[in-house]
């Protein structure tokens, strides 16, 4: 049986050996493949990449942000986490308000013309600023619409009332651990409009089978070289957190993929990591004094005896 990581490498090779090539919104094109599941068993150890540094911190307070229903990357700008700031900083540059140098097509151009990645990193700069000590402009700019936690902790229904999803599910799941309906969904397709970025992990299922918690995610679309390791660590993580406060050991974090991409500016970064061996997978530590998933803040989770290979960096596709 493939490890964890194994998998994941798999896929990479799968898509580059039976993937074809598709056009895509952000211009960028890709090596596309439709269908596609990976098994992580959480037992042999937490699913953070070793053939390149996946930062831990970064996936943990992104899902903390998520769990307390924020859509506003304040919280995550305090964190020192910058993975959602292009599509607030995408809104506030094509806005009225907006008066500094043209950032038009901003994600592609910034990576290969020199100036304009200048101006584009400065413009950047004053807008995180902005956004952590204004808070009329926070309120404005740093919001990204009902997206991920907006879904998860109140959803709106046509009634007006508010569904806690995951409290809903957390509920079940202590009081009846063999329902088959214990799911969470970010696609609401009335608030699609209002998001900066439509959901890309669409809806997660949980199981309880022999003592163990195991979650399955359906993502519609995935980054594969930049957006799923994040999204296999932060559900693996979120079934942790989950399964502590039931009292259930972990079991399995399925991964289903719809449009399981790699971006044509990625081929060269995921050639690097596939010349590199596996390492032995890290263990998660949690804060046990901690019992619900709701109190957990991010200095009640760390890593031990994680030793990746480098960074290898590649630019995002907005």
């Amino acid at each position: 049986m493939q490890t964890s990581e194994q998998a994941y490498l798999q896929l990479l090779k799968d898509c580059l050996e039976k993937g074809e090539r598709k056009e895509d919104r952000t211009g960028t094109g890709t090596i596309s493949m439709f269908g596609y599941q990976m098994r992580f068993p959480l037992a042999e150890g937490f699913p953070l990449l070793t053939t390149k540094r996946v930062p831990f911190k970064l996936v943990a307070s992104e899902l903390l942000w998520f769990i307390k229903g924020d859509t506003n990357i304040k919280y995550l700008l305090q964190n020192n986490n910058n993975i959602w700031n292009e599509w607030a900083f995408k809104r506030w540059v094509e806005s009225s308000e907006y008066n500094g140098p043209d950032m038009t097509n901003f994600g592609l151009r910034s990576q290969s013309d020199e100036q304009f990645a200048r101006s584009y990193e400065e413009q950047l700069a004053i807008f995180k600023e902005r956004v952590l000590n204004e808070d009329e402009f926070a309120a404005k700019y740093g919001e990204l619409g009902d997206v991920y936690g907006k879904q998860w902790r109140a959803w709106r229904t046509t009634r007006n009332d508010v569904i806690d999803q995951l409290a809903d599910v957390i509920h079940t799941i202590k009081n009846n651990p063999d329902s088959r309906r214990m799911i969470v969904s970010a696609w609401n397709p009335e608030d699609i409009p209002s998001m900066a970025l439509p959901p890309c992990h669409t809806m997660f299922q949980f199981y309880v089978s022999g003592g163990k918690l195991s979650c399955q995610l359906y993502q519609r679309s995935g980054d594969i070289f930049l957006g799923i390791p994040f999204n296999i660590a932060s559900y693996a993580l979120l079934t942790h957190l989950i399964a502590h406060e039931c009292g259930l050991e972990v079991g399995d974090f399925i991964h289903t993929l719809g449009d399981a991409h790699i971006y044509l500016n990625h081929v060269e970064q995921i050639q690097t990591q596939l010349s590199r061996e596996t390492r032995a997978l890290p263990k998660l530590v949690l804060n046990t004094d901690k019992t619900s998933v709701f109190d957990i803040e991010l200095e009640d989770l760390a890593i031990e005896g994680y030793d990746p290979h480098p960074t290898i960096k590649a630019p995002v596709a907005v």
